[in-house]
């Protein structure tokens, strides 16, 4: 999303630190930070150039480039820089241990059913810990956003 309105529209559209405020969906937020702690996947939120002063960042699997042109490159943001004390995932073996351990009988299936229940309780603890602004990298240093989220 870009603001034409934007009072820094003189300045190059390459520079991130034109950006005010970033938009990004919370599914985006929560499915890229489960991706890193599942699968040890590379995740971040994405915004590419031209830059503006409301951005949108998108989902996306950093190494996983197109061409550009120009020297404007994408920000990556990495998921945890959104989330306030991100919880640990929780394991799988964890899940198991826990069943174990109560006074409700062990089987596959109910373990399978309260590993799904902790994820979800997990997913649920990221969305309550969204932070409303973050620190994006870029070439000149640290630049801090605002951040909206959709959905």
């Amino acid at each position: 999303m870009t603001d034409e309105s934007d009072p820094s529209a003189g300045e190059s559209r390459g520079s991130p630190e034109r950006i005010r405020s970033l938009a990004v969906t919370t599914e985006d937020v929560v499915t890229a930070l489960e991706a890193n702690e599942r699968r040890g996947r590379n995740a971040v939120l994405r915004v590419t150039p031209p830059f503006a002063g409301r951005m949108r960042a998108r989902l996306h699997l950093a190494g996983a480039e197109g061409g550009y042109d120009d020297d404007a490159r994408p920000v990556h943001l990495p998921p945890e820089r959104l989330v306030r004390d991100a919880p640990s995932f929780p394991a799988v073996d964890e899940t198991g241990d826990e069943l174990r351990a109560s006074e409700e009988p062990y089987s596959r299936e109910r373990h399978r059913e309260r590993h799904a229940e902790a994820v979800e309780a997990w997913r649920r603890t990221v969305r309550d810990s969204l932070e409303g602004r973050a620190t994006l990298e870029t070439p000149s240093g640290a630049h801090d956003v605002d951040v909206n989220y959709l959905g």
